[in-house]
């Protein structure tokens, strides 16, 4: 696989993989490598979690089943902490944990993949995470999903070029949404996001003010998923939306 351009806004990023089997994480690590990321492992959950202590890394590469701590447990670790709640994780799975894939994307992770897989897919994958995470640090950059577009500098969404008038509450919404586009948000992220966390705001206000953003926002509206149990993600970019 050929070295990224060295042009590439994500070609620099700090890549930690984690898995206590180490034929894949060597194989992991090399192609990472090779794609020019910069790249440092681990084989249980707390040394997991240490390394990323001492040097918080741009994305994890992150195994389920862990000695120590389990996947899960780390990802949890790492979006309840102020420096790393936004680190990029890419879950691996085996194709039998389902209900922990899905708790996985409940928890936060940005993607997932079933071993075995490609070496190539996953760091295509990589790289396609890293992007989405740092396109919204552009300042005043616009957002877009489908016909939806976000310009966060003056504050005023469309769809399909006409003017849709949100509410303070709706707008951040949406924005969230967007800004963390594939990822499941559980409710209580959407509260504590959205919300700042208030005491006196429950669950199904989020519920409520998803009707009505959903239902502002016409057709575009289904591109916010509803995951049962869990909460919302408005949904990944597809390949006709990247061809733009």
């Amino acid at each position: 696989m050929a070295r990224e351009e060295a042009d590439d806004p994500v070609s620099d990023a700090r890549i930690l993989v984690v898995d206590d089997e180490p034929d894949i994480t060597a194989l992991v690590a090399y192609h990472l490598a090779r794609a020019g990321y910069q790249v440092k492992t681990a084989d249980t959950g707390p040394d997991a979690l240490a390394a990323v202590a001492a040097e918080p890394p741009d994305l994890v590469v992150l195994d389920l089943m862990l000695p120590g701590r389990s996947g899960i447990e780390v990802l949890a670790e790492l979006r309840r902490g102020e420096a790393t709640r936004d680190v990029g994780v890419i879950l691996l799975t085996a194709r039998r944990e389902e209900t922990d894939r899905i708790k996985g994307l409940a928890e936060g992770a940005d993607d997932y993949l079933t071993k075995p897989f490609s070496p190539d897919e996953l760091v295509l994958r990589v790289k396609a995470v890293l992007r989405r995470l740092r396109a919204p640090a552009a300042a005043g950059a616009l957002l877009k999903a489908g016909g939806i577009v976000v310009d966060r500098a003056a504050t005023a969404v469309t769809v399909n070029g006409h003017d849709v008038e949100l509410t303070p509450i709706e707008y951040k919404l949406l924005l969230t949404l967007l800004e963390r586009r594939g990822r499941v948000q559980s409710r209580p992220q959407l509260l504590e996001t959205v919300w700042d966390a208030q005491p006196d705001i429950e669950t199904r206000t989020v519920d409520m003010h998803v009707r009505r953003l959903r239902a502002k926002l016409g057709g575009a509206g289904d591109l916010i998923e509803t995951v049962r149990g869990f909460g919302y993600r408005l949904k990944p970019e597809d390949r006709k939306e990247r061809g733009r």
